[in-house]
């Protein structure tokens, strides 16, 4: 089947629907941590390029059918660091991923009520950055009630906590930033209609094409020149469309749902947005293999560039954001890193010169 789930943003009327408590899929904010002892260290959420802190990005909750992944959430993280966007390159990303089984140390083995007003977050059992809400092994030197996960991230904070800095109980409640968390927003899945039919039309294509080759197969076919223009597009309507380049094939695939900001087909192919050999083929012939279990990656969603407009950044751009996990989705504890690939519209050639 052809069938990919569309993933739309939608801003919650209460953030606390967002929380780790409800399993959330989600952009922007602070990270809604699924494992909450064996958090990612501040090592592994540095950029590869200029060691900042990156900023989360999303999250997709995606279980498994399996005792160990019955949750399992995926995180996406990037460097907002202009230096650091390079064309076809994802080195200013990290993608993570955690999964539980059904029971745990952290959540209840039934599922959590929607109805009513929301409850809490499950703590962490680990001190987490006011900025950002990741692993915070830095404390305030003066009233060592806050911590954070960077000096860099401290400073951004400073202007909201010297408020109350000192005093008998500081404030662990803080605002967001905007130059630290992105707007936040949770990301809502439906089946894409189109990817269906799509499906079809590509099954009746191979129908016609077996019976071109049978009537080849025994004579009956003529020479070509006998055959109307519309037999030929019978057989071969598609064909001159397969040929063309993969940007006309991206608009025609998501020109039905254009707010799409998530497509996910764990198992499938990513919709590149450009030709693959122009700007990452390299890349895909050196798939590496599960940093944990040395076993296959394969795709399971794709960030698409819709989700740019949500994010009010002008130093970030990509064309698509395609996230490789672990066929097995082997089992772990805490965070383990699985890959990315980036592909801008920008052929590797181009950016070089």
């Amino acid at each position: 089947m052809n069938v990919v789930d569309l993933g739309f943003a939608e801003e919650s009327t209460n953030a606390a629907w967002l929380s780790n408590r409800y399993f959330p899929s989600k952009l922007g904010g602070r990270p809604a941590w699924l494992e909450l002892e064996a958090l990612p260290t501040t090592a592994q959420l540095q950029c590869k390029k200029c060691q900042a802190q990156m900023a989360f990005l999303c999250q997709l909750y995606a279980a498994y059918e399996d005792e160990f992944n019955f949750h399992r959430s995926i995180y996406v993280f990037v460097c907002r660091n202009a230096d650091c966007q390079q064309a076809n390159n994802a080195e200013n990303f990290t993608v993570l991923r955690s999964q539980l089984p059904l029971k745990n140390k952290f959540y209840s083995e039934q599922e959590p009520a929607e109805d009513g007003d929301p409850l809490p977050a499950i703590p962490s059992l680990k001190k987490l950055c006011a900025a950002c809400g990741c692993l915070a092994p830095h404390t305030c030197s003066r009233c060592k009630e806050i911590n954070y996960c960077s000096t860099g991230h401290q400073r951004a904070h400073w202007k909201q906590h010297k408020l109350n800095c000192g005093a008998l109980k500081a404030s662990l409640v803080s605002d967001t930033l905007p130059e630290v968390v992105f707007p936040e927003y949770e990301i809502v899945m439906e089946r894409d209609s189109t990817s269906e039919a799509a499906d079809k039309a590509e099954k009746d294509e191979a129908a016609c094409l077996a019976e071109y080759e049978e009537f080849s197969a025994s004579g009956k076919t003529g020479e070509l020149s006998n055959v109307s223009e519309n037999e030929l597009d019978k057989y071969f309507g598609n064909a001159e469309e397969k040929e063309d380049k993969a940007f006309k094939q991206f608009k025609k695939q998501t020109a039905a749902e254009p707010e799409q900001i998530v497509r996910y087909k764990r198992g499938g192919e990513p919709l590149w947005i450009a030709n693959t050999a122009d700007t990452i083929e390299s890349q895909l012939r050196t798939l590496p293999s599960c940093s944990h279990c040395q076993g296959p990656l394969q795709f399971e969603f794709q960030i698409m560039p819709q989700m740019l407009v949500l994010l009010k950044d002008d130093s970030l751009d990509w064309g698509v954001v395609a996230v490789f996990t672990c066929v097995r989705s082997c089992q772990i504890s805490g965070y383990v890193e699985e890959h990315l690939i980036k592909q801008d519209i920008i052929a590797a050639a181009e950016e070089q010169s």
